[in-house]
């Protein structure tokens, strides 16, 4: 790091449980987060600010009116632009020194596998089961960590799902393919704004904590918030040994 990295990352550097080692770590991380929207325009900032080397931000959609409620890294004079690049805008702008790949287009196959291998964390910001239940399968190929969040109305939750550790669950143990028929959107039902802030921001602490190994992450655990109530609450999960996707683990 030089001067001007240990003046931007001071504040992180003075957390004994980071430090210097941390941020050296982050700086040399490569996170990929699925979608741009909600979710991913807080999680991505931060770990921009946090100074990860090397974001990858994919989202297959534009810039509309309506999402400027809540996706805080997009701007009425961006409309109509793909998400992925207005994300590249706004991240580069915090933080010039964070290379940011846009990807302007739905990751799939073995496109989506290559991107996650690269990885060093994965973070699910999209919002449909498809791609979740898609991105999961290969996070579970390449044992890679899986940090998944999910807002709708006034309700959030967030888990990491994390390969390395064998008693790990995967996505699928707890939300299996074949349960997922009444699949509902923020276009239908709404979402409280500062809730997927809430949720997204949560989604890059655990990122940041799984690459500088500080802490106790949500492996094993649920975490669900009411924002009606602003009450949290933490739900334990356990493993499915005859799960489709990570049984054979």
């Amino acid at each position: 790091m030089n001067d001007q990295d240990l003046l931007r990352y001071a504040r992180h550097i003075l957390l004994n449980e980071l430090g210097i080692e941390g941020q050296e770590k982050l700086l040399q991380a490569r996170v990929l987060i699925i979608g741009a929207g909600g979710l991913g325009a807080p999680a991505s900032l931060y770990l921009a600010g946090a100074g990860v080397g090397r974001i990858t931000l994919a989202d297959d959609d534009v810039v509309e009116l309506s999402n400027l409620q809540r996706q805080i890294i997009h701007t009425t004079d961006r409309l109509d632009q793909a998400k992925a690049e207005s994300g590249k805008l706004a991240l580069h702008a915090l933080n010039p020194s964070v290379q940011v790949d846009a990807v302007v287009r739905r990751l799939l196959g073995s496109e989506l596998e290559d991107a996650v291998a690269q990885a060093d964390v994965v973070l699910d910001c999209c919002d449909n089961f498809a791609t979740r239940h898609a991105v999961n399968r290969a996070c579970v190929l390449h044992r890679k960590p899986l940090v998944s969040g999910a807002a709708i109305r006034f309700a959030g939750q967030v888990s990491v799902y994390d390969m390395r550790d064998d008693a790990s669950p995967c996505y699928h143990c707890l939300f299996p393919e074949a349960d997922e028929a009444d699949e509902v959107s923020c276009a239908t039902t709404g979402v409280l704004g500062p809730l997927v802030g809430i949720i997204g921001s949560t989604q890059a602490a655990e990122a940041i904590k799984l690459i500088t190994g500080m802490g106790k992450s949500l492996t094993g655990r649920l975490l669900c918030l009411d924002a009606l109530t602003m009450q949290w609450s933490s739900i334990g999960l356990q493993r499915d040994p005859a799960c489709p996707v990570c049984g054979h683990r």
